[in-house]
C-alpha cells in the first residue's frame, strides 16, 4: 500500500536542477521532490506521496496523522524494509542484514546453528 504521509522539511537543496528536500516522517528521513510546492520552506509540513510533496499541512494535523499511522503500524509498513518484513513473516528471528553491529555475533551463531541443523536433515 502506498500512503500519503505527512513529513517535516529538514533542509532544501537542488539535485540535477530539481528542488529537493530532506523530510522527516516521524523518525524516517527520506529525500522528496518539491516541484509541486516550490515555496515550501524548512520547518514546514507537507503531505508526501511516492516521493513528491503534494500539499502543505499544519503542524498539529501532521503530528496527529503521524501518531495515528504509528499506532496502526502503517509507518513501518510504508517505510520498513520489505526484506526484513518478509523474514519476520516467515518466522526468521534474526535478519542477517541488521544495522546493529552489536547483534552480528549472535546472528552469526544462530545462522551457523541453522546451517548445521539443515546439514543433519
Amino acid at each position: 500500500m502506498c500512503l500519503a504521509v505527512p513529513g517535516r522539511v529538514l533542509d532544501i537543496g537542488e539535485k540535477d536542477g530539481t528542488r529537493m528536500a530532506t523530510v522527516d516522517f516521524g523518525g524516517v528521513v527520506k529525500e522528496v521532490c518539491l516541484e509541486y510546492l516550490p515555496d515550501l520552506q524548512v520547518g514546514e509540513y507537507a503531505i508526501v506521496h511516492v516521493g513528491f510533496a503534494l500539499q502543505r499541512l499544519d503542524e498539529e494535523s501532521a503530528r496527529q496523522t503521524l501518531e495515528l499511522f504509528a499506532q496502526l503500524g502503517m509507518l513501518q509498513e510504508e517505510f520498513g524494509d520489505p526484506w526484513e518484513r518478509a523474514a519476520a513473516e516467515a518466522g526468521v528471528e534474526d535478519w542477517p542484514f541488521a544495522d546493529d553491529i552489536a547483534e552480528q555475533p549472535r546472528q552469526a551463531a544462530a545462522a551457523e546453528g541453522a546451517v548445521q541443523e539443515a546439514g543433519q536433515q
